[in-house]
């Protein structure tokens, strides 16, 4: 099986034994919950409505001060706890919202962690963004560049929210999670691969910030500063991606639908979930989720929902996991592995 290999296009295909292996995972939140009735109190909403649409009841939101840095330097520091290391030789942080606009987040928080002087950048797929970060972890093993690749996603998306919108502030939370790769081999427990990623830029502003970038970087309106989400056609483009890039790494992994033990997609929407799953045919306990307790919480999504899918024994070693994901951009992307024996931190 190419475990290194990307699957989107079937010539880039490069067979080989070796593979990217989950050695450690962690995660985190802040500590400040966000309930939807507090949301209903002050917009046009209610809990009712929010759960019907998207699954979520509560969600963590940073207290003013807290980055995407701190964030991601907790997740982090648990994922190198829970691999039993103390040090890797890059870090790809995958985030859309760097705590400045130039540079970039992960060399600062490198350097938090006591890593100083290994690769360090960041990688912006948006909600897409931690596949894709484990995809370029991979490449970075298979090239022999690095030998242990931290990869973290996190996002204080609320930061790019607008308040008043009542589309967009009950779907967004914060939070950050972290994998520690190591070099390893294909048939290993924990073992990545293939992958398979897309993109389509045409479609960039169904869900996008107008302002703020090189284009128009000073806009007077204040809406263009929030992000736009245009939800329905999200909704249809999001489930329809994300059942195909499952069908083609289970293709190229030599899967069935029918062997997947469990299911870790972008945590969203629980309706986009429940409609990947009935299109690729998985039954209702292998798709999981745990968005009603931390919402949408962008790159960092998958990571979180790792580590509390470990926590709570719906992910044991051995089962044959899928992860997927859609995201602004349009990204979107999919991988499988093995479940490794890990604690998470």
């Amino acid at each position: 099986m190419a475990d290194l290999s990307f699957s989107a296009r079937k010539d880039f295909l490069v067979p080989s034994s070796q593979a990217a292996v989950l050695a450690g995972l962690g995660s985190w939140l802040p500590p400040r919950v966000v309930g939807n009735e507090e949301i209903a109190q002050r917009l046009d909403t209610s809990d009712e409505w929010i759960r019907t649409r998207t699954g979520i009841a509560e969600r963590r939101v940073v207290d003013p001060g807290t980055s995407t840095v701190d964030l991601a330097v907790e997740a982090g520091r648990r994922a190198l706890a829970s691999a039993g290391e103390s040090g890797a030789d890059a870090v790809v942080l995958a985030t859309s919202t760097a705590d400045q606009l130039c540079p970039a987040s992960a060399p600062q928080v490198a350097t938090k962690l006591g890593l100083n002087g290994v690769a360090a950048f960041d990688v912006n797929a948006v909600c897409s963004g931690f596949i894709y970060g484990l995809a370029t972890g991979a490449g970075l093993l298979a090239a022999g560049i690095a030998s242990r690749v931290l990869v973290i996603g996190a996002d204080v998306f609320t930061s790019l929210v607008d308040p008043d919108d009542r589309g967009t502030v009950p779907i967004f939370g914060d939070g950050a999670g972290a994998v520690l790769l190591r070099q390893g081999d294909a048939d290993e427990l924990g073992a990545l691969g293939p992958f398979d990623l897309h993109s389509e830029g045409e479609l960039a502003d169904l869900l996008w910030v107008e302002a703020g970038g090189a284009k128009n970087r000073r806009s007077d309106d204040p809406s263009d500063h929030y992000l736009v989400m245009r939800g329905q056609t999200v909704f249809r483009h999001a489930c329809a991606r994300m059942a195909e890039s499952a069908r083609a790494v289970l293709d190229s992994a030599g899967w069935m639908v029918g062997d997947i033990d469990r299911f870790i997609g972008h945590q969203a929407n629980i309706r986009i979930l429940q409609t990947c799953a009935k299109q690729l045919g998985l039954a209702a306990d292998v798709m999981y989720s745990n968005i009603e307790k931390v919402g949408n919480t962008s790159a960092a999504s998958i990571p979180i929902a790792l580590a509390d899918a470990a926590k709570d024994g719906s992910l044991q070693p051995g089962h044959r996991v899928v992860m997927g994901a859609f995201g602004a951009g349009l990204t979107w992307g999919s991988t499988v592995m093995r479940w490794p024996d890990v604690i998470p931190g």
